[in-house]
């Protein structure tokens, strides 16, 4: 049988007492687009950070096509394309100096590597402030989003793993994010997205899993996950929702 593209398996973190990720389990299969939802302090980042070997879970594992995580890191992370929350980057350096260099860290040829870079920039749209020697540490938000967007597709990876692409990304860039997704899922390769757009995920994925209080609430094909329902209600249903009694906040507008 076909391994799944990205497996975890019980991801347990505690910080402080309190279960970040509290035996997190999730499959997902080979040429598909997952969305992992949840609230803020949900255990999605933490979960994806021990499943991409940026955090060691203190038990359970994660695979990549069958390959362990964190028994074969090496062999691993080859296979995974990471853009992680808050990613920090080399950023004295411009957009094309920072590929080149991430290229040949991963021991790519030199030649590939130039090439892909020129094809990242300009379809990224970051040649212009890469012709101005614009460095990384004069991006706006949207373009950091999409030079790591660009760190992480760089060595044609088998899975790529996304920590809310699309936050701060003009609505021009996520349509072009959103087809350079859809073409790396059309080759055979494998996404999974964290979001809090539920309709970002209801239009791009499909499939979906709710995380909240650290465990997996619900996982499978976007219909099984939402029902006759829209994923919103489902995602409330399951979460709880937060309302606001009529005497509080009497104040605003007085």
């Amino acid at each position: 049988m076909t391994a799944p593209a990205l497996e975890l398996d019980q991801l347990t973190k505690v910080f402080s007492g309190n279960r970040a990720a509290d035996g997190v389990s999730l499959e997902v299969p080979p040429g598909s687009l997952t969305g992992l939802v949840g609230p803020n302090g949900a255990g999605k980042t933490t979960s994806l950070s021990m499943a991409v070997g940026l955090l060691r879970p203190d038990s359970g594992t994660a695979r990549v096509d069958g390959v362990d995580v964190w028994r074969d890191p090496t062999r691993a992370k080859a296979l995974l394309g990471v853009l992680p929350d808050g990613l920090a980057l080399p950023e004295r350096l411009t957009g094309s100096e920072l590929l080149r260099y991430w290229g040949l860290l991963r021991g790519m040829d030199p030649a590939v590597v130039a090439s892909r870079t020129s094809e990242l920039l300009r379809i990224l749209e970051l040649d212009e402030a890469d012709e101005r020697g614009v460095l990384v540490l004069e991006y706006s938000t949207g373009m950091r989003k999409k030079i790591g967007l660009a760190t992480a597709l760089l060595h044609s990876p088998r899975v790529l793993v996304l920590d809310e692409p699309f936050e701060a990304v003009d609505p021009v860039s996520a349509r072009v994010l959103r087809a350079i997704l859809r073409r790396f899922v059309a080759a055979g390769g494998s996404i999974v997205i964290s979001s809090h757009v539920m309709s970002l995920v209801e239009e791009m994925c499909d499939r979906v899993a709710i995380i909240a209080r650290g465990q997996v609430l619900s996982h499978g094909t976007l219909a099984q996950v939402r029902g006759s329902g829209s994923l919103e209600d489902r995602f409330v249903e399951l979460v709880g929702e937060r309302t606001i009694a009529q005497e509080e906040l009497t104040w605003l507008g007085s």
